[in-house]
């Protein structure tokens, strides 16, 4: 059987493919947005990833930053340089190992937080307004049971047992 054929044949197979495009091409929207309202801060998308991962996380180790922005080390270290040319954030050596980097937010960086939040909240506002309580929700919940799968997949740990126990312990907001 080939694989046009097994989708075809499995409707729950070109749902998932159909969902798939949707959330990529929604993140893609949302980023276009998002990337309209930073406009006037001069601050880009990728710089406002640094600010909202830090803003919860401040003087984490830049090695942990690229994994949690999911970004090489390098590409990490390029936009680093941008923002502390512009006075964001700082590196600073690690108390208890010298060869480890920090990284904080400036007082400029921990002000322009504030309005970021200013510009991008609205957007986020008016994509959310013909969303009900209940469907933002469920959608919320399944987004996250997804994701939570998804990273089971991809640590090689997915089988029926283990995807059976996500569903049972999901918890909104993963």
């Amino acid at each position: 059987m080939t694989k046009q054929s097994t989708v075809s044949a499995n409707p729950r197979a070109a749902s998932a493919i159909r969902l798939g495009f949707l959330v990529w091409d929604v993140a893609r929207l949302w980023r276009v947005a998002v990337d309209r309202a930073l406009k006037p801060l001069g601050v880009t998308r990728s710089q406002y990833s640094v600010i909202a991962v830090l803003a919860r996380r401040d003087g984490m180790t830049q090695t942990a930053l690229a994994a949690e922005l999911e970004l090489t080390k390098v590409a990490v270290g390029g936009l680093l340089e941008r923002m502390e040319a512009v006075s964001l954030v700082e590196r600073r050596a690690d108390g208890s190992d010298a060869r480890v980097r920090r990284v904080h937010l400036t007082s400029k960086g921990k002000h322009i937080i504030q309005r970021i939040r200013e510009l991008v909240d609205p957007v986020e506002a008016e994509m959310l307004t013909p969303v009900g309580d209940d469907e933002l929700a469920g959608t919320i919940q399944t987004l996250g049971l997804i994701k939570r799968t998804l990273r089971a997949i991809g640590d090689g740990e997915a089988t029926s047992p283990e995807l059976s126990e996500v569903r049972e312990n999901s918890v909104v907001g993963a």
